[in-house]
């Protein structure tokens, strides 16, 4: 495995079960693709991990962790293979926002344990949300659903009425009450099963229901992890398996060029500019996840920190082309691991949240607002 920086110093959650994992992972990458979703073998390696409880209030049972033991322990999985830590990394994620709802609906959705796995298709708002005596009944279709078939809970989101205006409102719905589309036929990230959610007059309480500007918050008695308000760290969780995405890449090319009696000229090139490119995503996730973890909280912090993990993104994508390019006929083999992780970056890098003008114009509106004193 090629260097970790990111997690010197760092526990990640879930030792050895975290080796236990990446080594299904592993195993499993080629067959996922296949398949267009985990093996059950691989969401239970999950759970087994601490991915879903990691974010989970302490009162249930969970770890209430932090930003850079989940980046460290999401991009170690993705070297092995990026779909498995996609979901890895979201069913934590998704735990984050599931600790918003009423805690009447905490206590229902953690009834059975922190380590329930919850799917999320919460952006943007989809299907329709119609009011009803103490709570909402959901029609509709929202997509895409990323480890759908292996979750019991998913969130959805719709826009709803509100007292200035429509709300942008998540629900928190049992698997069992919703159906699954197959409609995951992806160029990357195959593996995840990203299918579509169907609701036909599903019920759901008040208190299983949380309008998103509740993420904004900070109550005082929380756990740090959910005083963060979400665009401080949206842009890091998508941001995590990439960088591990890139880091296989890496390792993957260097396997094929090591040795070779007549190295290609531009080896020593392609070889340091991309692996300058991984290391530099990985100092600007420590420092995005540090800044979650122990930081201040502005909206300048806020807006830094979206920047800098987009960035750190962009450089993976970048340097995981180039690998791919200078691969030649070798990556297009069907079975070659860097055409696999050339799929997987390019569709993780698309990802709304990893927008780098929208990332761009937020760190913009901020920074260059005068009571900040400019760009830093």
């Amino acid at each position: 495995m090629l260097t970790t920086d990111l997690a010197a110093g760092v526990q990640a959650p879930g030792e050895p079960e975290l080796a236990d994992l990446t080594a299904i992972a592993h195993r499993d990458a080629p067959g996922a693709d296949e398949r267009r979703r985990l093996t059950p073998e691989a969401a239970s390696a999950i759970s087994a991990a601490g991915f879903p409880r990691h974010f989970v209030p302490r009162r249930l049972g969970g770890a209430a962790g932090g930003f850079a033991a989940l980046v460290a322990s999401a991009s170690a999985v993705a070297e092995a293979c990026g779909s498995t830590a996609w979901c890895a990394a979201l069913y934590a994620a998704h735990g984050r926002l599931a600790a918003y709802l009423p805690a009447e609906g905490q206590d229902e959705l953690w009834d059975r344990g922190p380590d329930t796995r919850i799917a999320a298709a919460v952006v943007p708002p989809q299907g329709t949300a119609t009011a009803y005596d103490g709570g909402w009944l959901l029609d509709g279709a929202w997509r895409p659903a990323s480890g759908v078939d292996h979750a019991d809970w998913v969130l959805l989101a719709s826009w709803t009425p509100g007292e200035h205006g429509r709300e942008h409102r998540i629900f928190a719905v049992p698997r069992s009450e919703v159906s699954v589309v197959d409609t995951w036929h992806s160029s990357g990230l195959r593996g995840t099963g990203s299918n579509t959610v169907t609701a036909e007059a599903v019920r759901v309480p008040g208190h299983r229901s949380v309008t998103l500007d509740a993420l904004l918050r900070q109550p005082a008695d929380a756990a740090r992890c959910h005083t963060v308000p979400y665009p401080m760290v949206a842009a890091l969780l998508f941001a995590a398996p990439l960088l591990g995405i890139a880091r296989g890449a890496l390792h993957a090319w260097t396997e094929e060029r090591a040795g070779a009696a007549s190295p290609h000229p531009t080896t020593a090139t392609v070889l340091a500019r991309t692996s300058a490119r991984i290391h530099s995503a990985g100092l600007l996730l420590a420092g995005t996840a540090g800044r979650a973890d122990q930081g201040e909280i502005t909206p300048l912090t806020v807006a830094e920190n979206r920047r800098d993990a987009v960035t750190a993104a962009a450089l993976c994508r970048e340097a995981v082309d180039t690998l791919f390019r200078a691969s030649g006929m070798r990556a297009q083999s069907p079975d070659s691991a860097l055409q696999r992780a050339w799929r997987d970056a390019t569709a993780a890098a698309g990802h709304g949240a990893l927008d780098p003008d929208a990332a761009a114009r937020s760190y913009a509106e901020v920074a260059l607002a005068p009571r900040n004193g400019g760009p830093r």
